[in-house]
């Protein structure tokens, strides 16, 4: 019997910050590798002060989906001009 083909698993070494990822998918593996680039890339345009408290911000956010949703919600009636109570 033959074995078929495609993807089992592939893992990616960040060769600046060490971490790996692990993707069982192509389109997976180049998400993962994609948003770790652009990390990379947000990270290095901020200063230590601002890293700290863009991180510190994202921890609050990510941890209360909730909060996220409303957060971005009222984001977006400020930007349109709506009311800011």
């Amino acid at each position: 019997m033959t074995p078929a083909c495609g993807w089992d698993q592939a893992v990616f070494r960040c060769g600046r910050c060490g971490i790996e990822h692990t993707a069982t998918t192509e389109d997976d593996y180049l998400k993962a590798v994609g948003a770790h680039h652009d990390a990379h890339a947000v990270w290095d345009r901020l200063n230590p002060i601002e890293r700290d408290g863009f991180a510190s911000i994202l921890r609050t956010i990510l941890s209360a989906p909730d909060l996220a949703v409303e957060f971005s919600a009222l984001a977006d009636r400020q930007a349109t001009g709506g009311d800011s109570r």
